[in-house]
């Protein structure tokens, strides 16, 4: 019985995380991590939202990088949140909606 509920729990705990991916499938296509912005664009579509979260410094400092996060969904009760950086993907999260 005891195990039971601990998986249980594990599941509700997985179910309510985001979760972290190195590609993603827009309809017959495939993103990766590192595609530029245009190209997520061509493959996506418009995002539902962009947001500007602000601008990132190069390790040596003397470049600046536009940092925005783009949100697909709900599909299939996901959403994907895009991360990029330099016009480059960063990053690709998926959090199931409330």
């Amino acid at each position: 019985m005891m195990n039971r509920r601990l998986a249980g729990l594990v599941l509700v705990l997985c179910a309510s995380q985001a979760w972290a991916a190195d590609t993603l499938r827009c309809g017959s296509q495939l993103i990766s991590v590192g595609d530029r912005s245009s190209e997520v664009l061509q493959k996506c579509g418009e995002p539902v939202s962009r947001d500007l979260l602000g601008y990132k410094r190069s390790a040596d400092r003397r470049e600046e990088f536009q940092v925005e996060e783009w949100t697909y969904g709900p599909n299939g009760g996901m959403y994907q949140y895009l991360r990029f950086e330099g016009n480059r993907l960063k990053q690709i999260t998926s959090k199931r909606s409330n």
